[in-house]
């Protein structure tokens, strides 16, 4: 018997433990073995992983792809080539595009152009508003992932609902049994803040930062899991950027609320030093936090179990908006948001090589428990037998540094994370039985990645 493909010679790594010497066996796309390598059939094509580190094909639920309409900063074909060359085998796009993706046309805009272009498998999100809560059933119909509300002022300046208005569509997206993922960040605080600060000319990086206070994003989950309470609905917690923040999500699971909540790396790697040190290259929202804050979330967040996924918010503009040329001009000049696709995989198995925490802890945050919030698993996330073959392998051993961001796949490359120094990185990309990215070259042909079918 021959397969259409087998990978060997690898620690095949899941959740629940690791298995050297071991390998996978791939058949029309799925999975049909998983074993030693001695006792895997033949392949027709045979990929030696060469003692490197294999896992479930990472799944990033947070990245912003700009298509439709904002194609100069990123596209559904340059996102998904930089998430093939940084072992992630699904993304899920966010909706403030041009249009926004508030109806179902639009969503199915959204939709074709990745059919048409991506490397990899693809979901996204329908954007809710003030303007289309009656369009709830339909979005699900269409098949968004799942729903998600700006609480407060975002890229896109997508207007935020009323409370009255997000209960109103917390009880109907219960009725699709999909999730609602909040950016959650009291606007009314922010606003605030930042209105003083332009005032009194306050316009360092770090200021962008400290007029989003942590209590404005602590209010936020608190006041939408005291609504989930009321409603029963499933709701996350997107970007978490601090221990306060973790801490009201232990709180409202501990209450019995489906809760759930990610955090990205730069999060995890940075404290607030950095916009002192690289300026609006690091300017995010929620902003990157202190150094206590950055504990408090490593503690509750990952240590205690608060935060379920690991994801970046890859957010990719261009070096004009960023102000590259000048990253300590003033900050309300420039724009929120970096790149992070092909530094994520690097970031979190440095984490693994410094003892942060275990590579199959680092598996279940990064690849199981994403498609498992989002109801993807075990299609994607596992390594089960007839499940989508989307395979990360990691050389968890390598050191290397970004030196220049330009190498980097995206159309905008502008990240922190240039100049930083990793253990680990991604060697090979397969989706669906398909190399995409091997021995630093993106291979798989744009177009090949496909929406993953939520509805089945």
């Amino acid at each position: 018997m021959s397969v259409d493909l087998v990978v060997r010679n690898c620690t095949v790594v899941t959740p629940n433990g690791r298995s050297p010497d071991s390998g996978v066996a791939v058949e029309d796309g799925t999975i049909v073995a998983v074993g030693r390598s001695n006792r895997l059939p033949d392949g027709d094509r045979v990929v030696d992983a060469a003692g490197n580190v294999l896992v479930p094909g990472i799944v990033d639920c947070h990245i912003h792809n700009r298509e439709p309409g904002l194609e100069y900063k990123e596209d559904w074909r340059s996102a998904t080539r930089a998430a093939a060359a940084g072992g992630v085998t699904t993304v899920v796009g966010m909706p403030n595009t041009d249009p926004v993706i508030d109806r179902p046309e639009h969503l199915e805009l959204k939709f074709d152009r990745g059919e048409a272009s991506a490397h990899v498998d693809f979901q996204s999100y329908a954007v809710v508003t003030s303007e289309n809560l009656d369009l709830i059933p339909d979005l699900d119909e269409a098949g968004a992932l799942g729903f998600k509300i700006f609480l407060g002022s975002t890229v896109g300046d997508v207007p935020p609902p009323n409370d009255g208005e997000v209960l109103e569509a917390m009880e109907r997206i219960r009725e699709t049994g999909k999730r609602l993922g909040f950016h959650e960040e009291n606007g009314e605080i922010v606003d605030h803040y930042t209105e003083r600060f332009k005032t009194e000319g306050r316009n360092r990086p770090i200021d962008h930062a400290h007029s989003r206070p942590v209590i404005a994003e602590r209010e936020a989950v608190e006041r939408t899991i005291t609504f989930a309470a009321e409603t029963g609905t499933k709701i996350h917690m997107f970007h978490v950027s601090s221990g306060a923040a973790a801490e009201a999500v232990a709180r409202g699971k501990a209450r019995g609320v489906d809760v759930t909540a990610e955090t990205t790396p730069h999060y995890l790697w940075f404290t607030e030093d950095v916009l002192r040190e690289k300026g609006n290259v690091a300017r995010v929202q929620p902003p990157i936090r202190d150094a206590d804050e950055r504990e408090r979330l490593w503690a509750i967040g990952i240590d205690d179990g608060a935060i379920d996924c690991i994801a970046t918010d890859h957010a990719p503009h261009t070096p004009e908006e960023k102000g590259v040329d000048d990253p300590f001009a003033d900050t309300w000049e420039s724009i929120s948001g970096f790149v992070g696709l092909e530094t994520e995989v690097p970031a979190m198995l440095t984490f693994v090589d410094r003892g942060r925490l275990t590579i199959e802890e680092w598996v279940r945050r990064h690849s199981t428990r994403p498609a498992q919030v989002w109801g993807m698993y075990p299609r994607k996330g596992s390594l089960q037998i007839g499940t989508d073959a989307d395979l990360t392998i990691v050389d968890p051993d390598a050191e290397w540094t970004l030196e220049d961001r330009r190498d980097l796949h995206s159309k905008h490359c502008v990240t922190p994370f240039e100049g930083e120094s990793f253990t680990g990185k991604t060697v090979a990309t397969i989706v669906r039985g398909e190399v995409v990215y091997e021995n630093g070259d993106v291979v798989g042909d744009s177009g090949y990645g496909t929406r993953v079918d939520v509805d089945e």
